[in-house]
């Protein structure tokens, strides 16, 4: 699971009280970004081992503090915690950390059993990356209909918003192909870690622009 991790983003952004789309497609993938973080530090770590899985060559064996679920609800916590901070936005507060806790539940669905509850086994997954026919539409019907629905729930206040939803539509569909069809990773070194990072924040970016071009529709 990689754009899916935004559809709650997308979802929870036409909520009136909702922090802004940028924010949330950071909390999408906030894990990750964790991650990926902690696995430049040594702290967690990943390996790459071809055949793995038959869509991801990723050997996740070490990530107790980002992908358990008690480590994703602390993660979640303290995001709710700074949105609160910032905003006194109860609500938007509690939007921002359940879609930071929505991606456990999202990797639970595509990973190889390598996912906890408390940092410990048992390991959890239920493995579609070994079932590309029903992963990868299934990726795609919920990343792009939940843009679809953001759309649908939200009107224009720029001229610009058609570009700026055009641009994030276009990354979504570039950074998934490349997951997909680019070259396997040699191993999982600083430059691998570094380009997931980068990613991620190009994706908040766009997504924080054509979030900025929209607002709810008065229903």
């Amino acid at each position: 699971m990689f754009i899916g991790h935004f559809a709650p983003a997308m979802v929870a952004a036409t909520h009136p009280k909702a922090p802004g789309l940028g924010t949330l497609f950071v909390a999408g993938q906030l894990l990750d970004f964790g991650f990926f973080g902690l696995a430049l530090t040594g702290i967690e770590n990943f390996r790459i081992t071809p055949g793995i899985t038959k869509m991801v060559p990723l050997d996740l064996y070490d990530m107790p503090y980002t992908h358990s679920l008690l480590g994703s609800a602390v993660w979640a916590a303290g995001f709710a915690l700074l949105i609160w901070l910032f905003t006194r936005n109860r609500t938007g507060a509690l939007i921002g950390g359940a879609v930071v806790l929505s991606h456990w539940f999202l990797d639970l669905l595509v990973h190889a059993p390598d996912l906890t509850l408390t940092g410990s086994p048992p390991k959890l997954g239920f493995g579609l990356w070994n079932y590309p026919a029903i992963e990868m539409p299934l990726e795609l019907a919920i990343t792009f209909g939940a843009l679809a629905f953001f759309i649908a729930r939200t009107r224009a206040v720029s001229a610009r918003s058609k570009y700026a939803l055009g641009l994030l539509a276009v990354l979504l569909a570039v950074f998934q192909a490349a997951n997909w069809f680019g070259p396997v990773p040699e191993a999982a070194d600083a430059a691998m870690k570094a380009t997931g990072l980068f990613a991620f924040s190009v994706a908040a970016l766009a997504a924080w622009w054509a979030g900025k071009s929209r607002v709810l529709k008065q229903i």
